[in-house]
C-alpha cells in the first residue's frame, strides 16, 4: 500500500495527465461521436461536456446517448455573455476545446482565455479553401470548381482569423476526374474519421 506522501504524489500525477475536453458542434455530430468512441477507454482524456448553438442539432441526441452533458449556447449568448461562458468552462476545468463542425466564429476573448487550447477541423488543405463561409459542401464545391487533383483535411489551432491558426495535422486524398462535391465529401469524411482523433491524441500526449 502507498504511504500518504507517495499516494498524494501518485494521485496528482494521474490528474496532471488527464485532459478535460469540451466539444463544440452545430450539426449532426458524427465527428463528435467518433471522438467519444475513440477515447472511451482512454484515461488521458475526459470528454466532459458538449456545447451547441442549435438545440435541434443531431449532436444533442448523440451526446445524450453517450451520457455527455449538453449545453445550448445561442449565437447571441456566445457573443454577449462571453466572459460568463469562459468562467463556466474554467470552473469545469476545461483544458481543450474541440470544434467539431461548430459554425460560429470563436470570440477573440475566448482565444485569449484558451491560448493554443482550441482545435478546429477544416475539410480542405489550408491555407487553400479557408475563410468565412467555407465549410461543408461549400468547401467541396469550391475544390471541385478549382479543378484540384488533391484535397484533404486540416486540423489546426484556432486564432483570431478564420482558418489561419497553426497547423497540427493534414491528411490528403486524390480527386478523380469523375468526382463531384458529393463524392469528394465522402472521401473527406473518411479522412476525418481516421485522422481527427489521431490529431487530438498527439496533443494530449504532448
Amino acid at each position: 500500500m502507498l504511504n500518504g506522501a507517495l499516494y498524494s504524489s501518485y494521485k496528482n500525477c494521474i490528474f496532471a495527465v488527464m485532459k478535460n475536453v469540451a466539444i463544440f458542434a452545430s450539426g449532426e455530430g458524427t465527428n463528435a461521436e467518433n471522438i467519444f468512441k475513440y477515447f472511451s477507454n482512454d484515461k488521458r482524456i475526459k470528454i466532459k461536456l458538449v456545447v451547441t448553438n442549435v438545440d435541434t442539432a443531431g449532436i444533442v441526441k448523440r451526446a445524450e446517448q453517450y451520457k455527455k452533458n449538453v449545453h445550448i449556447i445561442s449565437k447571441t449568448a456566445l457573443y454577449e455573455y462571453t466572459s460568463q461562458i469562459i468562467e463556466f468552462l474554467k470552473t469545469e476545468d476545461i483544458d481543450i476545446i474541440i470544434l467539431a463542425g461548430f459554425l460560429l466564429k470563436i470570440p477573440e476573448q475566448f482565444i485569449k482565455a484558451f491560448p493554443n487550447q482550441i482545435i478546429n477541423l477544416h475539410p480542405a488543405l489550408l491555407p487553400n479553401y479557408g475563410g468565412k463561409g467555407m465549410y461543408g459542401m461549400n468547401v467541396h464545391s469550391a475544390v471541385i470548381a478549382g479543378k484540384e487533383k488533391v484535397s484533404g483535411i486540416t486540423v489546426h489551432y484556432v486564432n483570431e482569423e478564420y482558418d489561419k491558426g497553426e497547423i497540427i495535422l493534414q491528411a490528403k486524398c486524390s480527386i478523380d476526374e469523375t468526382d463531384t462535391a458529393e463524392t469528394l465529401a465522402v472521401k473527406i469524411k473518411e479522412l476525418e474519421m481516421e485522422y481527427f482523433p489521431k490529431a487530438i491524441e498527439t496533443i494530449i500526449s504532448g
